[in-house]
């Protein structure tokens, strides 16, 4: 409270100053009255100081005639002043239906949001938050100097989160409803890991010859957002997992507060990934900077639902109904071939595209060079994507398994909606993919002799972890509940096609 008081004072004296000396624009005024009013217990703590007569001697006639100004004001304002936070939003959303009640561990997550959230409000001056506030302290001329000087390290005095756990249990949820509830003028972002890596290696790109090209790339990140939540932080590139700790540390030092969301916990990030000894640096700095949290609920929400009812056709007999389901989305439009652009001026071939549907061959999307910078293009242009001929995965397309994985992930973040054949059932797709302690566990044999009696047997952890989470979002991806507000946001009419198969569209 004691701060609360002396901050709301320095402001008050700010403001006269600049009220005697007749050179404070209304808008300035504006956002300072707003600073006046910043918690119901500072408010309260400055109407005790004006009949404090110990403190008296602060308040000048200039800041008495000043708080009378604003008085009507901060009496309306306070009342709009946000008291809650994501467990209140929370707790709303319960009440409401939207979200089920009785998971202890989501409750224990969101607690640990809602503190976070408190710490960020408790220091939001010291953490440069407020992104009008930094623009004025900062200006053009302080950019600038900011790079030809180095600045000392300025470490936010609030850590971070790191929430980790098994797929569907909420996490990107929980962190959405965080992130929604930090005000406006907050300096924030909020972005895939995925989508964040491939900005970071763009920005790098621009930046080539510098000194310390990721330095200026943590500058212009910083200067962006200071609060940075990433959604599924999972590193299997080589290139990425190099740069990770640098970048971090540029980061922290110029105090930005990371929040994430992975299925994986620190310690085992890249695990078995080349060159692993030089990312172990990484994940002392993330522990050092961030709380890590366990979300350990078993249910798996996304499969909640009415599963099974979308456009996930099997079997290669049902190429035809594809292109019959496509034709139906696309209407009158003749579909033709088109080329999207992606990051550093490179370009995808869409065999066939219309009305904001395109066309594949699976071999086309994940049998080729081609990555997550591609997907995103993809999903800028089109908002519907028919996938002909997903294949089971295992050793012999292991390569074409981690792409189709990042392709469902830039889908299920871009809220897009699949048609696609495949040879199974999601579930069954990956079969043959495990991790090293399934395969230990399935036979106390070593991995390689594994690999001489199933030649097919992929064991890789990276993609053993990632592959439930596929599985679970390829099962939202083609619920009703998902389809429904796909086309509720996209207002295209679902039409069921009746194939006589064992598949029930929407």
């Amino acid at each position: 409270m004691r701060a609360a008081v002396a901050r709301s004072l320095r402001q008050l004296r700010r403001l006269a100053r600049h009220h005697a000396e007749g050179r404070a624009p209304i808008n300035r005024l504006t956002r300072q009255q707003n600073v006046l009013i910043l918690r119901g217990s500072a408010s309260r703590s400055l109407c005790t100081v004006r009949h404090d007569d110990e403190h008296g001697r602060f308040v000048s006639p200039a800041v008495e005639s000043l708080r009378n100004m604003f008085s009507t004001a901060a009496a309306d304002s306070i009342k709009d002043v946000p008291r809650g936070g994501p467990m209140v939003e929370y707790e709303k959303r319960i009440a409401s239906g939207d979200l089920v009640d009785g998971d202890s561990f989501q409750v224990d997550t969101i607690q640990q949001l809602q503190r976070l959230y408190e710490d960020l409000v408790e220091n939001e001056e010291a953490c440069q938050l407020d992104r009008y506030q930094s623009s004025e302290k900062s200006g053009r001329r302080r950019w600038l100097w900011s790079r030809l000087i180095a600045q000392p390290s300025t470490q936010s005095p609030v850590k971070g989160l790191y929430l980790y756990g098994g797929v569907g249990t909420g996490k990107t949820m929980l962190m959405d409803l965080f992130y929604e509830q930090l005000p406006a003028n907050w300096r924030k972002k909020r972005i895939h890991f995925h989508d964040f890596m491939l900005n970071v290696h763009s920005r790098l790109q621009m930046h080539k010859g510098v000194s310390d090209p990721l330095d200026m790339v943590a500058a212009e990140i910083s200067d962006e957002a200071i609060i940075l939540c990433l959604d599924e932080f999972m590193v299997t590139d080589v290139a990425d997992a190099m740069i990770l700790n640098r970048l971090f540390r540029h980061l922290f030092s110029k105090g930005v507060v990371l929040v994430s969301t992975s299925n994986r916990a620190p310690d085992q990030l890249y695990e078995g990934g080349l060159q692993r000894n030089l990312f172990l640096p990484f994940i002392d700095t993330l522990k050092e900077r961030c709380i890590s949290h366990p979300i350990g609920s078993a249910v798996d929400y996304r499969q909640l639902g009415s599963a099974g009812e979308g456009f996930y056709f099997i079997g290669s007999e049902c190429s035809t109904v594809l292109k019959q389901k496509f034709q139906s989305l696309i209407g009158d439009e003749e579909p033709t071939p088109q080329t999207v652009e992606v990051v550093m001026g490179r370009h995808l071939e869409v065999p066939l595209g219309a009305n904001g549907c395109a066309y594949f061959q699976f071999e086309d999307l994940c049998d080729r060079p081609i990555g997550a910078a591609d997907y995103f293009g993809l999903f800028k242009k089109f908002h519907t994507l028919a996938v002909e001929g997903v294949p089971k995965f295992g050793y012999h397309n292991r390569t074409a398994a981690y792409r189709f994985v990042t392709l469902v992930d830039v889908m299920y973040e871009n809220k897009g909606r699949l048609l696609c054949t495949a040879e199974a059932e999601p579930i069954e797709l990956f079969e043959n993919v495990v991790t090293v302690a399934e395969a230990q566990k399935s036979s106390p044999r070593s991995s390689r002799s594994q690999k001489s009696d199933d030649p097919d047997l992929c064991v890789d952890n990276e993609l053993g972890f990632a592959k439930d989470r596929t599985i679970s979002r390829l099962t939202e991806l083609n619920s009703r509940e998902y389809l429904e507000d796909f086309e509720a946001k996209w207002q295209h009419p679902l039409h069921a096609v009746d194939n006589g198969g064992d598949v029930v569209l929407a």
